[in-house]
């Protein structure tokens, strides 16, 4: 791929958030629905790509538009590879230029946070294994295989769908690395739609602590745009003739991104050296939560040399933004909608069912959950069962624009311990192997057990204790 072809894709996406400003400042419907400029701007790059003025202009005869839309199918494909190699981006910098809590708060934001998150994609696999066993795989004879696309897809999203699509084929499914493309695009898709109405519901009927919807009737905020003085973004922490400060700490992140490349590797090579040949793991483990441990320890070593003023928290936040902002428009433009045809059946139960265990999960157990900020920590996790972290991180960019909730903290001290297992770690590699190998019911066991146990203590334990409150961080 030409270098031209890189550059090019990189100002198509610069191009097409301007659009998205420009129609968010003007759409009312899009302001009253918080809707971001990343989404709108993604949804108009997928309509004017392959999936839709690529399918018409087909239809038509016209071979120009035929293969990419009105984009060229080298963009398209640089488009592909951007999400992947930005959340690792995002993750890596959401502990940089933070001071750590001490492990008692971390832990006190872990617990309810991550009996959540297993709540959501354990849940996910129960449902999904025994409509399989139970329904789909007797009447419309498919493979029990079926039953994990669920949890690859909307917990693991795109990246891993691809990833987990040579094992499926190995293994005999053929079809399901697009099926769970397919699911992801349809988790992605339903989770941004639920997400806006929920973000809406919770700020008028009150269940949101951060976000008042009557900001929207200033048509600043509506806009989305300042129109008067605002602080800096962030701050000079070395001298511009010896280093421009961006440049800092975009190397900062770097080097947690790269620190978690090592830690990833080292399982892998572990792997290869002890139980490769009966079953891989680590080799579908994503890098992002790696990364983000990256960046914990950067900043451990910072704190414990007096070196973490260099660290500005406004700058990395405005890293963060920016991969984050990319990383939706780029997903988003590229999505896939051409594998659910030939399986309509089963998929569409699937996914219907998915949706309504997340939806549940959110609306009935999360309030049950935490006793305060709940809505601002389930719709993060809500977000990510329905398309990954980003999605996650979107809405609750939403429901709490200005980081006033513990949430963002709760929901990333959870991912240290989530990501590895779920969403693309070790339980999502493993599930298809262990399905063609042990069958089913093992893995439904286990999952079963693992819902049970994030049941009693989030109703029982963590639901009946004091919660978390702004202030108690540090």
């Amino acid at each position: 791929m030409s270098p031209s072809t890189v550059g090019l894709a990189i100002l198509l996406l610069g191009v097409l958030a301007l659009v998205g400003i420009m129609i968010r400042v003007r759409s009312r419907t899009a302001q009253k629905l918080f809707l971001p400029v990343s989404i709108i701007s993604g949804f108009i790059a997928l309509i004017l790509g392959p999936q839709v003025i690529g399918r018409i202009g087909e239809g038509l005869g016209w071979d120009a538009l035929a293969d990419g839309g009105i984009f060229s199918a080298g963009v398209l494909e640089v488009w592909g590879e951007l999400p992947g190699l930005l959340i690792s981006v995002v993750f890596a910098a959401l502990f940089l230029g933070t001071r750590l809590p001490s492990p008692k708060s971390a832990v006190k934001l872990l617990g309810p946070q991550l009996s959540l998150g297993v709540t959501f994609a354990a849940g996910q696999y129960v449902i999904g294994i025994a409509l399989a066993v139970a329904i789909l795989v007797p009447l419309f004879n498919v493979s029990p295989m079926f039953g994990a696309l669920i949890e690859i897809g909307f917990e693991g999203g795109h990246g891993t769908a691809a990833g987990m699509a040579p094992v499926m084929t190995e293994l005999g499914f053929e079809e399901g690395g697009d099926l769970a493309l397919a699911m992801a695009t349809v988790g992605i898709l339903s989770g941004v739609i639920i997400g806006v109405i929920a973000v809406n519901w919770a700020a008028r009927r009150g269940h949101s602590e951060t976000l008042d919807v009557s900001a929207n009737k200033d048509p600043e905020i509506a806009r989305g745009i300042y129109s008067r003085e605002q602080p800096s973004g962030g701050l000079l922490t070395v001298r511009t003739e010896s280093l421009d400060t961006l440049t800092l700490h975009i190397g900062i992140i770097a080097v947690a991104v790269l620190i978690g490349q090592v830690l990833l590797s080292g399982l892998q090579a572990v792997e290869q050296w002890l139980w490769a040949d009966s079953i891989e793991i680590f080799s579908y483990v994503p890098l992002f939560p790696l990364a983000m441990l990256g960046g914990v320890i950067i900043q451990l070593v910072a704190d414990q040399t007096g070196l973490g003023n260099m660290i500005d928290r406004g700058t990395m936040e405005r890293i963060q933004g920016l991969a984050l902002d990319t990383l939706i428009i780029a997903a988003l433009a590229t999505l896939s909608l051409d594998a659910i045809a030939n399986n309509i059946g089963p998929f569409v139960i699937l996914a219907v069912a998915g949706v309504l265990w997340n939806v549940f999960v959110l609306f009935f157990l999360a309030p049950r959950y935490i006793q305060s900020f709940w809505f601002e920590r389930g719709i993060a996790d809500f977000g990510q069962s329905m398309g990954v972290t980003a999605t996650g991180l979107l809405l609750l960019r939403m429901a709490d624009p200005h980081q006033k909730s513990p949430a963002y903290e709760a929901f990333g001290y959870k991912q240290l311990v989530f990501e590895p297992f779920f969403g693309g770690g070790l339980v999502t590699a493993a599930s298809i192997p262990l399905i063609v190998q042990l069958g089913p019911y093992p893995l439904l066991i286990i999952m079963i057990v693992l819902l049970i146990a994030s049941l009693l203590s989030g109703l029982f334990y963590f639901g009946k204790r004091a919660t978390f409150t702004v202030g108690q961080s540090s």
